[in-house]
């Protein structure tokens, strides 16, 4: 019977080492793809909007492809504007079998915090070929206003 030094024994593996391994590959993996998917810009929330600020008032203009007015509501509290509002679903017709279904359907409502004080009594909202565009009058407090000076 040979001898084996203890020095010549070869060392323990551990068997679940190797699944460890795996496991962070496979982690390493999946964050790079999140990552990537990062980059795409897309929006997360709908209806994607744009605000800005003119002297006297407050523009938002949001994107809302096949709503009807009638579907809409606008209400401001405090210094937030809502938005709600819904898109109806296209009726299915008999024997189609879509690849690729990315436009949603149902409600919607997206709550916005407003950069400036404005004067809820004077709001006027159109909706044009899909662009709702909502005008805020500034609140008379934060408008500028011209002081004349007079020399004497």
């Amino acid at each position: 019977m040979p001898y084996v030094r203890f020095i010549d024994r070869p060392t323990f593996r551990n068997p679940w080492a190797e699944f460890e391994r795996i496991r962070q590959g496979l982690d390493e993996l999946s964050r790079s793809y999140a990552e990537k998917s990062k980059g795409q810009g897309r929006a997360n929330v709908y209806p994607a909007l744009n605000i800005y600020e003119e002297a006297d008032r407050l523009v938002v203009t949001a994107e809302l492809p096949g709503v009807k007015a009638s579907d809409l509501d606008l209400s401001i509290e405090g210094d937030t504007l809502t938005l709600q509002g819904k898109r109806e679903r296209r009726q299915n017709e008999a024997g189609i079998s879509y690849h690729r279904r990315e436009i949603e359907s149902g409600g919607f409502s997206r709550a916005i915090a407003l950069p400036t004080k404005v004067d809820a009594e004077q709001v006027g909202a159109r909706l044009v070929d899909g662009i709702l565009t909502i005008t805020l009058m500034k609140a008379s407090a934060v408008t500028p206003r011209q002081i004349q000076i007079t020399a004497e």
